[in-house]
């Protein structure tokens, strides 16, 4: 039997090579890696592979489940999808970023303990803040510290976390942890910074769209997915969850219809299908959460494929904003068509893959009686069909005649949408030959195609789009206009400078109140005695010396000042100097 290779060493070692190469070898060699990493996902068995002890820790790289297998098999293929979109790209940076981003996000999978875990999670943020430097903007700089500041806290919570739950169980291993205590809660927090939550999630919609228009595939597919991947293996059933993702389902509807930036419009959609997999989680079930498993598939897939249309238009526009496009479908076809195709996907309409996984999160709200959240959720459900499946392709390639006119986009770009979607029209027409086959817990065999659910979803989807239609024609409908969208970073942002304000004023006024009373006060005075109050302390015991020996006042007056000006200076006579030493000595001798 054939030894498997760690597929994220294939990758993160693969990378490092990539600077060797040029032109088309460097791409044949890109495309190989994923190639050959998927080869090597075929030989892994369940199991544990690659173990080490160091330090007295079990260090396992190759923790081998179902779980595990299913984000592999996604990463790779979506590694070798983005590399084909961005093989045009000369720099070897952006593909070097990719290649550590994708490897990172294997390891992270991969990790059978905590600490093998955390390192791969850190690494992640490396990869996504290189590709947010290499497009080489002052947006995109503001956006990689911003990015590399958010996450740098989130690992240092999280990394508490997992100090204090090694000290309190006494294992790496990483397996269910629950909300039992301080370290759970600090590793829940953690994961949650990634997963992009509520109040956390701003960090997310300020960065992706300032990446290249090929790094944001990759952006847009590791780090909120690495961290659905974490919390089905540490807080599966975890009641808050439920909660905590249909809020991330539902208010990303609100800030996404009044966005201007399509790929700003993309991310928040991104925060609503993650969402859907967040509580599926949380309800815990084994059809739940292999509806979150598939959701993750399919969203890695459609999502990729619209970011993929939007990110062709910039390429060949250098435009993402609504009210700058317009009528691109003469130009872009093919780009149009697949961005119809994710819009459809995302949308969930039947025969496209966001039917086949997202309904089965509802079905499990429904199963578990869950009314309010299952409500809630078919809400969501319409609110992405506005904002993602009509009004991406909508804004971008119809609408009004922008009278843009340019080329198709570029063959490398057209290849990788048109596998992506393909993709989501064979996972969404054939689920059961595809990515069911793959879903890693025990539950009852699933059937996306009843009656019921088709013409539920169908008229589902025929309101909304009558909804729209009728919104759009009344003049109700927000417009697209040029603005800037408060989000809740807002708070914390003015939330911080109010308490940059407090302590300036406090510590600055205690600094103050410092510098003057010992620097400029005790500090002072000391320097002033050290100066003048050995020639005043002399003076003072020479007195009665020359009034005995006669002097007169206007001859003293003369020997003080001369006294003064001598010790003000160092300058004593030596006899003088002699005899002050012979004191000293005497003094010490007797002492």
């Amino acid at each position: 039997m054939i030894n498997p290779l760690p597929p994220q060493f294939i990758f993160l070692l693969g990378g490092l090579l990539i600077p060797l190469f040029r032109g088309w070898v460097r791409t044949a060699f890109m495309l190989f890696l994923p190639v050959l990493a998927f080869y090597n996902y075929l030989l892994l068995e369940e199991g544990t592979y690659w173990t080490a002890t160091i330090l007295g820790f079990d260090l396992i790289l190759g923790r081998v489940d179902g779980l595990s297998l299913i984000f592999l098999n996604v990463f790779i293929v979506i590694t070798f999808i983005g590399i084909i979109y961005n093989s045009h790209v000369r720099g070897r940076m952006e593909h070097f970023s990719a290649f550590l981003y994708s490897g990172s996000a294997l390891g992270v999978i991969l990790a059978g303990d905590l600490i093998t875990f955390f390192v791969f999670w850190e690494l992640l943020t490396v990869g996504a803040s290189f590709l947010l430097l290499v497009r080489k903007t002052a947006r995109s700089l503001g956006a990689a510290v911003r990015y590399t500041l958010v996450h740098v806290l989130g690992g240092l919570v999280l990394l508490a976390g997992i100090l204090l739950h090694i000290h309190q169980t006494g294992s790496t291993g990483f397996g269910q942890i629950g909300l039992n205590g301080l370290p759970g809660y600090l590793i829940f927090f953690g994961f949650g910074l990634n997963c992009a939550w509520p109040f956390l999630h701003s960090w997310l919609t300020a960065t992706y769209p300032e990446s290249t228009a090929g790094g944001i595939v990759f952006m847009a597919t590791f780090t909120t997915k690495t961290a659905n991947y974490a919390l089905l293996r540490g807080f599966p059933g975890e009641p808050s969850l439920i909660w905590i993702g249909t809020a991330m389902a539902t208010f990303p509807i609100f800030y996404a219809v009044i966005e201007n930036d399509l790929r700003k419009v993309l991310a928040y959609s991104l925060i609503n299908q993650v969402g859907f997999m967040v509580v599926g989680i949380g309800i815990g079930t084994g059809l739940a959460m292999n509806g979150s498993a598939a959701h993750v598939y399919s969203d890695i897939l459609f999502k990729a494929l619209l970011f993929m249309a939007v990110g062709a238009v910039l390429y060949r526009t250098g435009k993402t904003k609504a009210t700058e496009l317009g009528g691109l479908f003469r130009s872009m076809p093919f780009t149009g068509v697949c961005c119809i195709i994710g819009a459809a996907s995302i949308s969930a309409f039947p025969l496209f893959s966001g039917f086949a996984s997202k309904s089965i999160i509802m079905s499990a709200a429904a199963e578990g009686h869950l009314t309010v959240i299952w409500l809630l959720l078919l809400f969501a459900s319409a609110g992405v069909f506005h904002h993602a499946g009509i009004k991406i392709p909508f804004f971008a390639f119809f609408s009004h005649d922008s009278g843009i006119r340019v080329k198709e986009a570029p063959w490398n770009m057209r290849i990788a949408m048109g596998l992506a979607a393909l993709a989501c029209i064979a996972i969404g027409t054939f689920p059961h030959q595809t990515i069911y086959p793959l879903l890693p817990f025990e539950a009852p065999v699933y059937q996306p195609y009843t009656f019921s659910h088709v013409m539920a979803q169908s008229l589902l989807l025929i309101f909304s789009a009558l909804a729209f239609t009728l919104l759009l024609l009344s003049g109700i409908y927000p417009s697209e206009i040029r603005s800037v969208n408060i989000d809740s970073d807002w708070l914390y942002r003015r939330g911080g400078a109010f308490f940059y304000r407090i302590f300036d004023r406090s510590l600055n006024g205690i600094n103050a109140m410092a510098h003057k009373t010992v620097v400029a006060g005790l500090t002072g005075a000391l320097a002033r005695f050290a100066a003048a109050g050995p020639a005043r302390l002399a003076n003072f015991l020479l007195s009665g010396y020359w009034a005995l020996t006669g002097k007169t006042a206007q001859q003293r007056d003369h020997l003080r000042t001369a006294v003064m000006i001598n010790l003000e200076k160092g300058a004593l006579p030596v006899g003088l100097a002699a005899l002050v030493a012979v004191v000293v000595l005497g003094v010490l001798f007797f002492i």
